[in-house]
């Protein structure tokens, strides 16, 4: 059988580790793997190639992804993705392994009721917000630069008595944002999927200046779009000198953690022992083990956030 993997919309750290497992396992089992660079402009451009095991050596570390990502907009069009089928007829590829978050799945679900190419969908994305999914390949690796750049931040924090905003990535999701506050002692925390109320924050910091804070750290999700008026806040009713920085796309970057590693493996490991009995499913990390499930199932379930991370940073929404 030939497989094919791509990658598809934001990068995140892990996915050369998962195309790496897969290229090897392929050959493990007996399958021939392929690669399709460009994600889904790549399948309609014919982007595909054969892949060896040298093809995958000494990428584990790397980020980003070597066969490239991309948003595509002629995917809409039934006409491109017609083209992509004939390009996938044409190299006879039997399986379309996509590492992605739920747009790319979704993409992916509407080629298979058109044309019958079955598929395993791979959670891979910093934003974490996929609904019935704990882990996304990209989200360790992003906590961890995350982490240090505010160890960085506390340092010049501490050292000038400033207030310093710090926005992080995830779109309408404030999970990254959530975790990091909580693990790394941030003072606010505001997210899109909870309340906050800043006169009670401004009771609390005053009360805390009185008695020897001399600096602070908010961390922002740029869901919320409020990252300069927060600053501007801590200004004029903190009375702290306050600076915003928006952290951006290093946080897709960096070399993967152990645990994404691991888990990038044992994800396309799930994927690729059950396509040929369960295909066109989606493998979930949840509640410590791996499920797969529908693309329905997902798409008509709510994402929420962890009730018990939720509940230890309603201090720092000022909520109580």
């Amino acid at each position: 059988m030939k497989l094919a993997i791509l990658t598809s919309g934001g990068d995140s750290s892990g996915m050369n580790a998962a195309i790496k497992k897969f290229v090897e396992y392929s050959y493990e089992k007996g399958y021939e793997p392929y690669f399709i660079y460009d994600g889904l402009e790549g399948l309609i451009d014919g982007k595909i190639k054969k892949a060896t095991h040298k093809d995958v050596g000494g990428i584990i570390y790397r980020g980003g992804t070597i066969i490239r990502s991309s948003r595509s907009k002629r995917w809409f069009d039934k006409e491109y993705r017609k083209k992509a089928y004939e390009n996938l007829k044409e190299h006879n590829i039997d399986l379309l392994i996509i590492l992605g978050g739920d747009g790319s799945f979704r993409a992916l679900d509407v080629f298979y009721k058109e044309f019958k190419i079955p598929f395993m969908g791979i959670p891979a994305s910093i934003d974490n917000d996929l609904a019935l999914n704990e882990y996304m390949i990209g989200v360790d690796t992003a906590l961890n630069v995350i982490r240090c750049a505010i160890d960085d931040i506390r340092d010049t924090a501490s050292s000038f008595n400033r207030a310093f905003v710090i926005e992080t990535m995830g779109r309408e999701c404030g999970y990254l944002a959530l975790t990091s506050a909580v693990a790394n002692g941030a003072e606010m925390c505001l997210i899109p999927e909870m309340p906050y109320n800043l006169e009670n924050l401004k009771k609390r910091y005053l009360k805390e200046i009185k008695e020897g804070r001399s600096y602070f750290l908010a961390i922002v999700a740029e869901g919320l779009k409020i990252t300069n008026k927060i600053k501007e806040w801590f200004e004029k009713e903190i009375g702290f000198e306050s600076r915003a920085t928006i952290l951006g796309h290093i946080q897709r970057g960096g070399s993967p953690t152990v645990l994404e590693r691991l888990r990038a493996a044992e994800f396309v490991e799930v994927a690729m022992d059950n396509f040929e009995k369960t295909p066109n499913k989606i493998v979930t990390f949840y509640q410590e083990k791996f499920i797969l499930r529908d693309l329905d199932e997902i798409v008509n379930s709510k994402y929420s956030l962890d009730e018990r991370m939720l509940k230890l940073a309603k201090p720092l929404m000022g909520i109580n």
